[in-house]
């Protein structure tokens, strides 16, 4: 099975999580579709079936590869 890039996950967590703040704001149709997009991809990228699974899969893998760089366990990564 192949292992999506750390550092695009990363990427498409921080764009999925200013996207729910800024609808969380103030709804807007174009930020709206955004996060439908990015949601998407997140979801495939993760092979999940939910936001909600892809988003704790991209938070087990942020935490493994940073554990695999040498990192300290610190705090979540995902939203």
């Amino acid at each position: 099975m192949l292992v999506p890039d750390p550092k695009v996950v990363r990427t498409l967590l921080t764009r999925y999580a200013s996207l729910r703040i800024a609808q969380a704001e103030r709804e807007n149709p174009q930020a709206a579709r955004e996060l439908a997009d990015v949601s998407r991809t997140l979801c495939a990228v993760m092979g999940a079936a939910s936001v909600e699974d892809a988003i704790a899969k991209a938070d087990a893998l942020l935490i493994a590869s940073r554990g695999a760089a040498g990192g300290d366990g610190g705090l979540s990564l995902a939203v």
